[in-house]
């Protein structure tokens, strides 16, 4: 694989005038910069167009005026989105640049310009940058929108980017059995913006994306289709129970510390905020809170979640001091030892959300946190008070997690011990680089000492460290903290990167700002990628949501095209190539082995800057990924069988 040719750079003209400044019109920023907008052009951003399409329909159901939305992955690599709600306005606009035009063609091509900036159109949505439903006419080849509304049926195309085919025009009346009024939009990806990994939208990405949109709008009928060949399925979402349906199917590949859910839901009509929160306790290890704010999963939490962990861990203590189950000498228990097991959500709408940053992961409304505090405080001390048993539970696990906390503790300074005797500190068989800047640091996780040993000759020393592990590490989903601690990978693990563990872990004290999986492109080593995946979002998911983890990708095939060998990533790039050249007659290699490979292979094709291809781990929805990790790595076999089942039709490299 050969590094490709940089084009020659410009050199800045020293006059720099009025004719140099550039004035983009329209659409054209978005075109310009589309990962300002999406977040990325890879297979995020692609989903991302659905989402901002998607929540306009959630945001006409908050408002109360959708009952029904359905999404619609065609064969012609199109997405349809249609909903049952006011539909978009088609009158002209009544002023300023824009007058004349139909409110359509406004909404579609212009940057901030929608219905949640003011006035009555919304009490509240998950809009509020109004930058959505006219990127995505930016970012695709083709976008079509049908909208109903006072017993007419209007349309309108845009080719290009966002160019109008021509006006709004009405095309009929709307049908008669169909709805009365609505929206439908369908638009086709443009394949130059997402080149590097294509237009082909991922059926199980789209579906839990719905899934818990569903959830979160108490008996929303959401459906989704997808009619491409070979993918062929219809799925329907709807819970009468909300957010309750929501944390049982959490809980589901789970061990439930006991059958009910509590739940409540609070407003304040003269602030414009209301809430909605669900919460149970399972038997495992780990913490389960996820926030939203108006339908916006708020992954970096916020001051509603802040408000109802205070309120948690006051109740609980409260409550476990007026029963007798903690005495007036004993300590308070933790907020982390209260909240070991606990799966909940934070749903929370309000007027004016301060989201930060486009990507809206942190609720910064002060207001909200004391809103929930306050009704956490009350209602749930209510919910103790009618469940006894319950709550009785809830005591002894948060006392268990208590005295496990401090065994813990005391085997994490066990570890810390043992490697200031060993010298240096750092696990013998690390291979670390000379770098002291994290920025620049890599530290590839090598499956093997063979493979290790390769690994060092095709290094970088400046840059690349190399940490060979034995076998497959620690299942940590299933076990507690003290006793991965006594585990030798994972302690070799914790030690090489160096920010700590757990809930004591900090980023910013991490000796790599990208840690490599590298394993066999086989069954073998895609359950060490997936232990090793497990280990870093339960235990250092401060890494996850940072990007700093990465999967490599070695070659599962070569070949010779004349005297040069080519290495493809996979099935779909094998599928390629020859369909590329389909006279080429030799009879490719299947490297399942890292070992296979000599050291210049490797880094050619697998670690080199300049060459490799490296795929970044990202959370983009908390409660998700919570929940694949579980069934996947849980002890739930009927759940993780389903799952499997479910997805097979996303497979793209299947290794028998």
């Amino acid at each position: 694989m050969a590094a490709t040719k940089k084009a020659p750079s410009k050199t800045p003209s020293a006059d720099y005038n009025a004719a140099d400044i550039q004035v983009l019109e329209g659409l054209d920023p978005v075109r310009k910069r589309p990962g300002m907008y999406i977040g990325s052009t890879g297979l995020t951003g692609l989903h991302h167009l659905i989402w901002e399409v998607v929540d306009n329909s959630i945001d006409e159901a908050m408002a109360g005026f959708c009952t029904r939305i359905v999404v619609t992955l065609s064969s012609d690599g199109g997405c349809m989105v249609e909903d049952n709600g006011r539909g978009v306005p088609v009158d002209p606009y009544p002023s300023g640049p824009h007058k004349g035009k139909s409110a359509v063609e406004v909404v579609l091509t212009v940057l901030h310009a929608g219905g949640k900036f003011g006035g009555e159109g919304y009490k509240v949505s998950g809009g509020l940058h109004g930058v959505g439903v006219s990127v995505v006419n930016a970012l695709s080849s083709q976008l079509v929108i049908e909208v109903d509304r006072g017993g007419k049926r209007y349309s309108q195309t845009f080719l290009d980017g966002g160019k109008p085919k021509a006006k709004l025009a009405m095309t009929g009346d709307t049908p008669a059995r169909g709805r009365k009024t609505g929206t439908t939009v369908k638009f086709w990806p443009d394949p130059t913006v997402f080149e590097a990994e294509g237009t082909e939208f991922v059926a199980r990405t789209v579906l839990e994306r719905l899934q818990t949109m569903a959830f979160l709008n108490k008996g929303i009928e959401v459906i989704f289709n997808d009619e491409r060949v070979g993918k062929e399925q219809n799925v329907t979402f709807q819970y009468k129970g909300g957010i309750v349906d929501f944390v049982r199917h959490l809980n589901l590949s789970k061990d439930a510390l006991f059958t009910k859910i509590a739940h409540y839901e609070e407003r304040e009509e003269a602030e414009n905020q209301e809430l909605d929160i669900a919460l149970q306790w399972n038997t495992g290890y780990y913490e389960g809170i996820h926030g939203y704010a108006n339908g916006i999963s708020t992954t970096e939490g916020g001051m509603h979640v802040e408000g109802f962990k205070t309120a948690l861990t006051s109740v609980i203590n409260k409550y476990a001091k007026d029963r007798g189950a903690l005495k007036e000498k004993d300590d308070n228990l933790l907020g982390e030892d209260i909240r070991e097991g606990i799966t909940a959500i934070i749903s929370v709408r309000l007027g004016e959300p301060q989201f930060e940053g486009q990507t809206k992961a942190k609720l910064g409304n002060v207001a909200m946190r004391s809103f929930v505090q306050k009704a956490t405080n009350k209602c749930l001390a209510e919910w103790l008070e009618e469940n006894p048993a319950e709550a009785n539970r809830i005591i002894k696990k948060a006392v268990a997690a208590a005295q496990a906390r401090l065994a813990a503790k005391n085997a994490r300074n066990a570890v810390r011990r043992k490697t200031a005797l060993a010298g240096a500190g750092m696990p013998d068989k690390l291979k670390d680089c000379s770098t002291k800047d994290p920025s620049e640091g890599e530290l590839f996780i090598v499956e093997g000492d063979s493979a290790g040993g390769t690994a060092v000759d095709a290094r970088d020393p400046r840059t690349q460290a190399i940490l060979p592990i034995r076998g497959k590490i620690l299942n940590v989903e299933r076990a507690a903290l003290v006793k991965m601690l006594k585990n030798t990978e994972i302690q070799a693990l914790i030690t090489a990167i160096g920010g700590g563990v757990g809930d004591e872990f900090d980023v910013s004290k991490a000796r790599y700002h990208k840690i490599i999986a590298l394993a066999d492109a086989d069954v073998d080593g895609s359950h060490i990628r997936t232990l090793l995946l497990t280990f870093f979002y339960r235990q250092m998911r401060p890494m996850v949501e940072a990007g700093f983890i990465y999967i490599a990708q070695p070659p599962l095939f070569s070949t010779e095209v004349g005297k040069e060998k080519i290495y493809l990533k996979d099935d779909m790039a094998k599928t390629k190539f020859l369909k590329d050249k389909p006279n080429h007659k030799k009879d490719f290699q299947r490297l399942k082995g890292l070992g296979e490979m000599d050291w210049e292979e490797l880094r050619g094709t697998t670690m080199s800057s300049a060459t490799r291809t490296l795929l970044q781990v990202t959370v983009e929805e908390a409660a998700i990924a919570d929940d694949i990790v579980s069934v996947l790595m849980g002890d739930n076999v009927e759940s993780r069988k389903a799952f499997i089942t479910t997805n097979a039709r996303d497979v793209r490299n299947l290794d028998f």
